[in-house]
């Protein structure tokens, strides 16, 4: 009998996580195999035989053993990490801005155009002299109102879109604008809120500010009040700087990476504080 044949009628109990399948001959291996069920770190051994090995040790059904494969990847050179110079990444970005310009433009003015139109019907729309109350003007502050509410709420679609058109074209791929607002318009929700998050945080780091300016003013003729104006100052300046650094990549992260809420700031936080031992210039 061949070597091939006796391949072939040989037959095989495979197990996965514990559980044993088979007997199978090759055929049904190679079949296992090509619905991604048999894999070659699964333990396999023949019906008539009790030691277990693996199945790519199986003649003829892998093509590389694990143990080749294994010392395959042991002697590929680690992979080199380019990094970009400060003028390199100034003509990247460029080079994006001109092939996506117009796709950009649609982004911006998805945010502005509101805010232009606002501005246009309260141009247009004068009250009468000597009249406190006008219909005209009432209409025309609630239209303002609406799109201040109408940007607000398209700003998470700019963010995402603005990372997912500049991630494509620097693939090289050209989306069009209406493919990049339908996929920006999947990640809002998780957008929005950390958007609430992060500008509430800003919000309230300056409002921590404007109190240790008020306080400096009020004490200005004790010295004791304004050095402790000052170490709060120092402490306010600090803590922004700090979160301004966190938050660094939460937008890229959170649409590129599909990272949830918390992974989204945990991520940006360790790529923003990773690289410590590389001078400034080089850090992310």
């Amino acid at each position: 009998m061949m070597p091939d044949d006796q391949g072939m009628s040989e037959e095989w109990i495979v197990r996965v996580h514990g559980k044993e399948y088979g007997p199978a001959n090759l055929d049904t291996l190679r079949e296992w195999k090509a619905e991604g069920r048999l894999l070659p770190a699964n333990e396999a051994r023949r019906v008539n035989v009790d030691l277990w090995a693996t199945a790519g040790e199986i003649p003829g059904l892998f093509s590389v053993t694990p143990s080749v494969e294994a010392a395959t990847q042991q002697t590929e050179p680690p992979v080199q990490v380019s990094r970009r110079s400060f003028n390199q990444i100034l003509a990247e970005t460029f080079q994006i801005y001109r092939k996506g310009f117009f796709q950009f433009l649609g982004l911006v003015l998805l945010v502005l155009l509101p805010s232009i139109c606002s501005q246009l019907i309260t141009a247009f729309v004068q009250p009468p002299q000597g009249s406190n109350v006008d219909v005209r003007s009432v209409l025309a502050a609630g239209f303002a109102f609406l799109t201040f509410i109408v940007s607000i709420v398209l700003w998470p679609v700019y963010i995402g879109g603005i990372q997912i058109l500049t991630a494509e074209i620097a693939r090289g791929e050209r989306p069009g604008l209406i493919v990049v607002l339908n996929r920006a318009v999947r990640f809002w929700p998780r957008i929005a809120a950390l958007c609430i998050f992060v500008y509430s945080v800003f919000f309230l780091l300056i409002v921590f500010g404007f109190v240790i300016g008020a306080i400096a003013l009020a004490g200005a003729s004790a010295l004791l009040l304004i050095f402790f104006a000052l170490a709060l100052l120092i402490l306010q300046v600090w803590m922004f700087g700090r979160f301004f650094v966190n938050v660094l990549f939460w937008q890229q992260f959170t649409v590129l990476e599909n990272a949830g809420f918390i992974d989204a700031l945990r991520d940006s936080r360790n790529l923003a504080r990773s690289g410590r031992d590389l001078p400034w210039f080089q850090r992310p």
